[in-house]
């Protein structure tokens, strides 16, 4: 059973489910704008996912422990490196003009992480109230943008909807996070639940969600689409009114990332049923 609860704990803390939930989105994006399965740009973001979170949320840390650092992280970085290259493989089978619309994301992963402002001590992840649009910007930049750009297809009204449906989405599913980091997060560091506190925080999310599904609606697809993502919204919400500080280790981590997950396999389901 320690061993199991290792590979979960590893599973988690490599960004692996991150990856899978980026994937997932990306798969959802193919099926609502009818594109084909693109395995070599599927697997650049894949890994490339595995790649940014890692740099993200350990660069700190091993510039700053570097000497003693953990059994767990030296894994977690040799893991890291061998997503990496497999990411670069990946690279050199991607258009060249695709990797072109990638570095707008890509720069901001790295201002992300890299302090530049303020003396250089300062990134943006430090920025009041700018965390939560960077992050929701580059997924959705690389889960409907990058795809549908790959297909050397002009932007159209559609594809849109989905681009602005996937932000609000992803900034929803930050929430959770973002409460459970209340008692982290530096005094200085404003996100939305320090700043009107949790209720109003949820009624935020509740709201983007109800904008969410408009959209849902005017977005040209089938109805398993749409009853696909009431499934999703349901859930979605669920997690979201129940996301506390003092929340479960996985809540946020596992749960809430599983979603965009869950959301992928319930329209494959509806797919096979109808």
């Amino acid at each position: 059973m320690n061993i199991l609860q290792k590979i979960f704990s590893f599973y988690i803390n490599a960004s692996i489910h991150v990856a899978l939930a980026v994937f997932a989105f990306l798969r959802l994006t193919e099926q609502y704008v009818s594109l084909p399965y693109n395995e070599n740009l599927n697997y650049f973001i894949f890994f490339g996912t595995i790649t940014g979170y890692n740099f993200v949320k350990y660069a700190g840390v091993a510039k700053l422990h570097h000497r003693s650092l953990t059994n767990n992280l030296k894994i977690i970085q040799i893991f890291s490196l061998i997503c990496f290259i497999i990411m670069c493989y990946y690279m050199c089978l991607v258009p060249f003009t695709t990797l072109l619309f990638s570095l707008p994301f890509t720069f901001l992963t790295i201002l992300y992480a890299i302090p530049f402002l303020s003396g250089f001590d300062k990134n943006l992840r430090q920025i009041s109230y700018l965390k939560i649009i960077v992050v929701a910007l580059v997924w959705t930049g690389f889960t409907v943008l990058i795809p549908y750009l790959d297909t050397a297809q002009t932007l159209t009204y559609n594809v849109f909807l989905l681009s602005l449906q996937r932000f609000l989405i992803v900034v929803v599913l930050i929430l959770p996070f973002d409460i459970r980091d209340v008692k982290y997060d530096a005094i200085s560091l404003q996100t939305i639940p320090k700043k009107i506190g949790l209720e109003k925080t949820k009624r935020v999310g509740l709201s983007l969600m109800l904008f969410a599904l408009l959209i849902e609606y005017a977005i040209h697809a089938g109805d398993g689409f749409k009853n696909a993502f009431m499934v999703f919204f349901f859930i979605m919400l669920i997690f979201l009114m129940r996301a506390k500080i003092n929340q479960s280790k996985y809540y946020s981590s596992f749960w809430v990332e599983s979603l965009p997950i869950i959301w992928w396999l319930v329209l494959l389901g509806f797919h096979n049923i109808f």
